[in-house]
């Protein structure tokens, strides 16, 4: 078939290294140190990491949240953060050990997606019209350039800002996943190689997942070498899938050799909450994976959907085949969700930046003019928000935002950390140097189209995560809280039944306020948390309940918590504070 693009070896000049690099080093680290775990998925991942830590075998092998079975994931994620939490644990603190692994973890998926448009960007199918004297560019720059434009989307997709810097388990999955791409793509030409790559990623898709998510992508897979002829390989039966099972059953089979009793009621309710979690009905969560999965994976998806459209005659090569092999699984699970999650939105990123830059060459310069000025005026207004907002909060001027930044985040008093002044300065300027650039230079090369939108998004999430991380940790935390309650615990408590709290609550207030809590006995404290007033406990037949602390976050008005002691409750046998790992069996979680 003739080939659909017509470039010039101009076009293909690579972007340079170091930029490359500095742009994802920059984008991946800020946001990682100096806060707090966050309300949410943020802090109840990093509650089973530091479980983990803390812990014995029996906490690696059955993850929970200090005696609380959590059965939504494999342990693989979790074990990262819990071994980066040990073996940096005489220098810092378990919530910055936390998420290094998060930083490697997202550096190394941006290496598969970079990798992985590199080897189909070489392909003969995709490449240029070949001109009768000449001047069309060499395979292997046309793939770096192609390969620099996918990774460009990949951090220029909005979602991935906060996702990407949070410590749980879908980090890992977001590196299996772009793994698993770049093993389908290895496969054309490197078979054996291809298919041990494959496997490998599956199974620790399998470790760090659930069951329902590998046979998505494993079906995915084997329906994609049957359309795709040049992806028809044996050594994917022969030697990917042994390897996939074995790495995937590694973890299994340990637990079960250490824990029998344990783990088969944990394994049992891994499956079964997999299962149960895309058994929903798909209305509700259909309209909001419409509402939110478009600005979540802007600009991927627009360039994917050309790419599909531009590519029309080869839909069945594997540059358009490879990509939505992935893609298709995942949106289909993204619909069968039972809640409304964004959990697994990030999983189709490498796919779509993959399948998506291959939209570039195809590109007429309208459209890339409008997604220049597109993201120079967003971006450069939006920028300017932030240092609004922060100037306004630091000095009370303008009125209007001050009163806002107040109404946000009430009791918060800012204060100026030359540090975080410095880095908001170094990347506006980078910001306009790069911005005067591309206006002044009009490059042809490929990656032009969205070296600002990429460049934008690192922007403002180092803005954010300069000028408003103070404010940002305070409204998200829940330290604060975690210590009130500590200094009204008795000294000689034995433990706390937790009652309505989520797990980041218990994480956080576990951690920060070193409370035992306890799922599966009476116990003579009780903490929980209402949105209205639901009364004081009911009297029981040999004890009463009495408050002695009541309170909430100064930046919520909808949490409130209350701390309740037994009357007469009886002295247990030694002060018990500091939260110890504990083997019980598992128990109602309510």
């Amino acid at each position: 078939m003739r080939s659909v693009v017509r470039l010039t070896a101009s076009a293909t000049s690579a972007l340079p290294r170091w930029l490359l690099l500095a742009i994802s080093i920059v984008y991946a680290s800020f946001g990682l140190f100096g806060r707090d775990p966050w309300k949410n998925e943020d802090a109840a991942g990093f509650g089973v990491m530091w479980t983990m830590a803390k812990g014995n075998a029996h906490d690696w092998l059955l993850p929970n949240l200090v005696g609380k079975y959590l059965t939504d994931n494999g342990p693989l994620g979790y074990w990262l953060g819990a071994s980066s939490i040990r073996a940096l644990a005489p220098w810092v603190d378990a919530s910055n050990a936390s998420r290094v692994f998060t930083g490697l973890l997202f550096c190394g998926a941006c290496a598969f997606v970079w990798y992985t448009a590199y080897l189909l960007g070489r392909r003969p199918e995709v490449q240029p019209f070949k001109y009768a004297f000449g001047g069309e560019p060499e395979p292997r720059d046309y793939g770096r350039t192609l390969a620099d434009g996918a990774l460009l989307i990949l951090l220029a997709c909005f979602g991935l800002a906060e996702r990407g810097h949070e410590t749980t388990p879908q980090l890992a999955q977001f590196v299996c996943v772009a793994m698993l791409l770049y093993g389908l793509v290895r496969m054309i030409d490197k078979p054996v190689q291809g298919a041990l790559v494959w496997g490998f990623a599956l199974g620790l898709v399998a470790l760090a997942s659930n069951p329902v998510l590998v046979a998505a992508l494993l079906v995915g897979t084997l329906a994609m070498t049957i359309i795709v002829p040049a992806a028809r390989t044996r050594w994917l039966l022969l030697a990917g899938l042994p390897v996939a099972l074995v790495v995937s059953l590694s973890w299994p089979i340990a637990a079960l050799s250490a824990y029998p009793d344990d783990a088969v009621w944990y394994l049992n309710q891994w499956v079964s909450t997999s299962i149960n979690t895309f058994a929903g009905p798909p209305g509700s969560v259909a309209r909001y994976a419409l509402k939110n999965l478009p600005l979540f994976t802007w600009p991927a998806w627009p360039l994917a959907i050309w790419s599909w459209f531009s590519w029309s005659g080869l839909r069945r090569a594997p540059h358009v085949a490879i990509p939505l092999s992935v893609i298709t699984p995942l949106l289909i699970l993204v619909v069968l969700q039972s809640h409304q999650t964004n959990l697994l939105f990030m999983l189709l990123l490498p796919a779509l930046a993959v399948l998506a830059t291959f939209a570039l060459p195809t590109l007429n310069r309208g459209t890339i003019n409008a997604i220049d000025w597109f993201a120079l005026l967003s971006f450069t207004i939006l920028g300017s928000t932030v240092w609004l907002f922060w100037i306004a909060g630091l000095t009370g001027f303008p009125a209007p935002l001050a009163r806002n930044m107040a109404r946000y985040a009430p009791g918060f008093v800012p204060q100026f950390k030359m540090l975080s002044f410095i880095c908001a300065v170094a990347v506006t300027v980078c910001w306009f140097v790069l911005v005067r650039w591309r206006l002044a230079r009009h490059p042809k090369v490929l990656w032009r189209s969205v070296v600002l939108s990429s460049a934008g998004t690192t922007l403002m999430w180092v803005l954010v995560m300069t000028l408003w991380l103070p404010i940002i940790n305070y409204s998200r935390t829940y330290k604060d809280v975690a210590e009130q309650i500590a200094t009204h615990l008795p000294d000689d408590y034995s433990c706390i039944s937790p009652v309505r709290l989520g797990n980041a609550q218990i994480a956080t207030f576990a951690y920060f306020g070193h409370m035992h809590f306890a799922f599966d006995q009476d116990c003579d404290v009780i903490l929980r948390q209402d949105t209205q007033d639901y009364g004081e406990p009911s009297s029981m037949s040999d004890f009463v309940w009495k408050m002695v602390w009541e309170g909430r976050r100064v930046a919520d008005r909808d949490e409130r918590f209350r701390l309740y002691v037994r009357i007469d409750r009886p002295k247990p046998p030694a002060r018990h504070r500091a939260w110890r790992p504990r083997q019980a069996a598992p128990a109602s979680t309510d």
